[in-house]
């Protein structure tokens, strides 16, 4: 399947001589949500404004839906909605009319039917009548979303979408981007919500200095990099283990109450490859150490981006 959009060879240098991107190759499949994570300052923002045609590449080219961002400017823009973190709306106006304007903008028939459909999905449609001014930081977030969504674009992004939005709105924003999805627009995000992106993205993208370095299916990247945790809880606390335990390298936390053996869980076991928790407890209890408990868990995303990014 043709992606439905391609960069190759991206790179951006500031007249400063600060070199914001450096080589990027990314394809961006249709109808799913892409999430772009990075540290501040990695180049997110950059490459969004060069894809949406707000920043000019140094080198490279973007294809949207087959049409090049720089020779056919009009029609790859036309495909694009973009969410930016700024809040960029006329003070003065409502909810509707923004929209509306917008949606002239890029030659759009006036359609108070589709405006009133998208205010409605975003809880706006209450505050219709409301100078955007007296909304609060939220929803003036939400207007952006509608402004954005005017013109019917395939391609949406949004560049930290739910900075300063509470949790009950973040929620109702992330089903609005799951109906989008279902409905086929493709998503575009970076999010400081590691946590938005491990339960809402199909694909996650690793930028930091200027190049990407990873691209990945979400649960496979899970699954490969991640690791898991056995944690013990014991009768009785203890201050040290003996030698025999070492090979485990086992952390006692908890006051000397838990042991945690952290394995990998890329640990093939057909191949004979095993995990050590069963020579793990048998060697426990020729220790004299028992447990009353135990859990396991798995490295979470943000887990896996940290230490992605640290090396």
């Amino acid at each position: 399947m043709q992606p439905v959009i391609s960069i190759r060879n991206l790179s951006k240098t500031y007249a400063s001589g600060f070199q914001a991107l450096k080589g990027i190759d990314l394809d961006i499949q249709r109808s799913e949500i892409f999430a772009l994570l990075g540290p501040n300052g990695a180049g997110k923002t950059t490459l969004i404004g060069i894809v949406c045609g707000i920043v000019n590449a140094t080198t490279g080219t973007v294809t949207i839906d087959g049409h090049d961002h720089a020779r056919d400017y009009r029609a790859a823009r036309s495909l694009i909605g973009l969410v930016p973190q700024e809040l960029t709306t006329d003070s003065f106006e409502t909810p509707p009319a923004t929209m509306a304007f917008s949606r002239g903008l890029f030659g759009k028939k006036r359609d108070d039917a589709h405006i009133e459909k998208v205010l409605k999905a975003l809880s706006l449609w209450d505050k219709r009548d409301a100078k955007i001014m007296t909304l609060s930081g939220g929803m003036k977030r939400r207007v952006l979303i509608a402004k954005a969504l005017a013109h019917e674009p395939e391609i949406l992004f949004l560049d930290e979408p739910t900075a300063g939005v509470d949790v009950e709105l973040r929620k109702d924003m992330w089903a609005v981007v799951r109906d989008l999805r279902a409905s086929g627009v493709t998503i575009i995000l970076t999010t400081h919500y590691i946590d938005e992106a491990e339960e809402m993205a199909d694909r996650v993208g690793v930028i930091n200095r200027g190049e990407i370095i990873l691209v990945e299916e979400k649960r496979a990247l899970m699954k490969k990099l991640g690791q898991k945790q056995l944690t013990l809880e014991l009768v009785a606390p203890v201050d040290a283990l003996p030698a025999t335990l070492d090979r485990y390298k086992l952390a006692i936390t908890a006051g000397g109450r838990e042991l945690v053996y952290t394995y990998d869980s890329r640990r093939d076991r057909a191949n004979g490859e095993h995990t050590g928790i069963t020579a793990l407890l048998e060697d426990l209890k020729d220790s004299g150490i028992r447990f009353s408990d135990l859990r396991t868990s798995q490295s979470s995303l943000e887990d896996i981006f940290v230490s992605l990014v640290r090396n």
